[in-house]
């Protein structure tokens, strides 16, 4: 189970944390990714991490956003900077099995707004 938090209205410009923490085996086998959706485009991943020197950015984010990961907490975070109103989404927090092709987790996701 992955549950998400943290999002909602920004301006543009300014930053969000999401969070995600998730009760989903055993953690630290797993990449944790933070995927977006935005209304009428294909879900796009965002960002993703399997240790701290592997780690995935969408080129749309780089350098706006980094992840990271508490192996104590179970936690996955997404810290967002310089956000842009095309930034605006539903983010979900996804993880993937060791060794699986995808994705098969999913939290319920959290709302976005980022305000021009």
């Amino acid at each position: 189970q992955l549950v998400e938090s943290g999002g909602g209205l920004v301006q543009a410009g300014g930053s969000l944390r999401l969070s995600c923490a998730a009760s989903t085996g055993t953690f630290s086998l797993y990449t944790m990714g933070w995927f977006r959706q935005v209304p009428g485009k294909e879900r796009e991943k965002v960002a993703a991490i399997y240790t701290a020197s592997s780690t995935y950015y969408a080129d749309s984010m780089k350098g706006r956003v980094t992840i990271s990961r508490d192996f104590s907490k179970n936690m996955v975070y997404l810290n967002m900077n310089g956000l842009k109103p095309e930034d605006t989404g539903v983010y979900y927090c996804a993880a993937k099995p060791r060794g699986a092709a995808d994705f098969t987790s999913w939290g319920q996701g959290t709302q976005v707004t980022v305000s021009s």
